[in-house]
């Protein structure tokens, strides 16, 4: 089965291309993770990091080597890289790839909006039980996904968005919203895949895989005024590390997140090296709306959604951009 999603900017329904979607898909032909001794194996951090150097640092054969049309049909657009395309010799410098995210990423600069934390598809709702997207369960568990009881009673009933990274896109990750961080740490875990197929077969893979959690409060000076907001950046097939990277300007000085820092919407905050991956921002309910492109295209009866078929409801990605503005602020 094919997967689309929608692209925001013009609404056009796409196909998307999976990578390693056959391996992926016999991999996760298993009822359940655990009774797959491959899968097991494969998801580990050793068989993860062969992997990614095998994909990602082996240099290109010759015949890619300067391949302008190779970059192209990856999704690099090179007019917006800091490089020229000779720079491009390995598969590891095409996913770390910087870009003038301030000319092609722009920021709406709009008080009180909240923006995409990296180039990604996007599904976003509610955790009210009376919420029309029964999610909860199926992508994450949030007690588990956030990992420390004294956050869990506040997101349980509010609002989620889940960004999912492929391999073809720019890996640095923005800062949704302003504000002080109050809480920074990493839960270890395995590495399964985001795609679409390996999602629909793990029970709550989100809340299984290795994760870096960021807390911030938002209801500060200077700060986004939508509540308290969980970040949570989620590692995945071939994605060894999530390299804290914060800058205040461009990609100049980066430091690690610490509790006590503030941080601005926009600003560069992380990065995974390499491979595909996933980011989850939760909200404090009743704090934050979803722009309504979001919400009526997650209900769209007319694509074809891996999602939609293995939950029996309508689960539809919108792609969206870094930095490009996702919710708003509650009035």
């Amino acid at each position: 089965m094919k997967h689309q999603f929608i692209r925001n900017h013009d609404g056009r329904v796409m196909d998307e291309k999976l990578y390693g979607d056959t391996i992926i898909n016999f991999l996760y032909s298993g009822r359940r993770e655990n009774e797959n001794f491959f899968l097991k194996v494969f998801s580990g951090r050793i068989f993860n990091d062969l992997l990614g150097f095998m994909n990602f640092d082996m240099p290109f054969v010759s015949s890619l080597l300067n391949n302008r049309k190779f970059l192209e049909r990856n999704g690099v657009n090179l007019d917006e890289c800091f490089h020229s395309v000779s720079w491009f010799d390995t598969p590891r410098k095409i996913f770390e790839r910087q870009i003038r995210f301030w000319k092609y990423r722009p920021i709406s600069g709009r008080d009180g909006d909240i923006v995409s934390p990296s180039d990604s598809k996007v599904i976003a709702g509610s955790l009210s039980e009376k919420s029309l997207l029964l999610i909860k369960n199926k992508f994450f568990n949030v007690e588990e996904l956030v990992g420390k009881s004294e956050w869990n009673e506040l997101f349980k009933s509010g609002d989620f968005a889940i960004f999912r990274l492929t391999p073809d896109k720019y890996h640095y990750n923005h800062c949704p919203v302003s504000g002080t961080v109050v809480d920074f740490f990493e839960l270890d875990g395995r590495y399964y895949s985001c795609n679409p197929a390996a999602v629909t077969k793990i029970v709550i893979p989100y809340s299984k895989n290795r994760r870096a959690v960021t807390v911030i409060d938002t209801d500060v000076e200077n700060g986004s005024r939508a509540g308290v907001v969980a970040v949570i950046e989620v590692a995945a097939l071939m994605i060894g590390d999530i390299e804290q990277y914060y800058c205040e300007k461009y990609y100049e000085n980066p430091v690690k997140l610490t509790p006590g820092m503030h941080v601005e919407t926009g600003c560069v905050k992380s990065r995974f090296r390499p491979g595909s991956s996933t980011v989850i921002v939760l909200f404090e309910k009743d704090r934050i709306n979803f722009i309504s492109e979001i919400i009526r295209n997650n209900s769209n009866t007319n694509v074809e959604s891996r999602y939609s078929l293995a939950f029996n409801q309508n689960i539809v990605e919108t792609e969206i951009n870094a930095r490009e503005t996702f919710a708003r602020r509650s009035k």
